[in-house]
This record gives C-alpha cells, structure tokens and sequence, in this order.
C-alpha cells in the first residue's frame, strides 16, 4: 500500500514556474514507478510525466516535453515535477500516480488505468 500527497501547486503568470511535489508513505516506494497526470474541468484526465522505478526512465507529453522535467529522490521517498514556462493551457489539477513494478512500462506508463495508487491532486492555475 502506498499513499500519496502533492504540493506545491498554486497560482502563477504564464511564463512562470512552479515545482510540484508528492510524497509517499508505505512500503518499498523504491519500487513503484511514478507518473504525474493532469486533469482539467470537462476533460478526462492525462498523461504528463513518469519516471521508471529502477531505470530512471522518464517519459513526456508531447505537450511538455523541453518545459517540464520530473524526477525522484527514494531518499526522501518524493517524486517532483519541475514545470516551466507555464501557460494557461497548463491550467488543471495535478495528479501523481504509483505503479507497482511491471514489464513494458515505457508503454504502459502513458494511461491512468495502469497505476495502482493515485494521490488527491493539487491545483495549478496559469493566468495569461
């Protein structure tokens, strides 16, 4: 079981930056290879970031690839996702998602049906 919590998102100018983070508690989160998805009002929720549990493997939406970067620290069992040159397409709730380890994650990783556990999200908003 792994439970998940995301900060750190807010309201910014488009241009901005913002650095979200989502810690874990539970077991073995060494283990667990983590996405950032995002959902915005009247759309079904997306993929943008992950990170492969033992490789550090990352893969990007087309979206924000160049803009956003995502990485982990087991240390302090917490996945970041550093957003820049935000804009208010971006706007939406964020969400950070954990996948037990599995075969095939370069493909699987890009659909939230595939993660096991999911956090409550945190709003980032992007005015223009």
């Amino acid at each position: 079981q792994v439970q998940l919590v995301e900060s750190g998102g807010g309201l910014v100018q488009a241009g901005g930056s913002l650095r979200l983070s989502c810690a874990a508690s539970g077991r073995a989160f060494s283990r667990y290879s983590l996405g950032w998805f995002r959902q915005a009002p009247g759309k079904e929720r997306a993929f943008v970031a992950a990170v492969h549990w033992s490789t550090s493997n990352t893969y990007y939406a087309n979206s924000v690839k160049g803009r956003f970067t995502i990485s982990r620290d087991n240390a302090k069992n917490t996945v970041y996702l550093q957003m820049n040159s935000l804009s208010p397409e971006d706007t939406a709730v964020y969400y950070c998602a954990a996948d037990g380890p599995r075969q095939g994650f370069g493909s699987t990783c890009y659909s939230p049906a595939n993660y096991d556990y999911w956090g409550q999200g945190t709003q980032v908003t992007v005015s223009s």
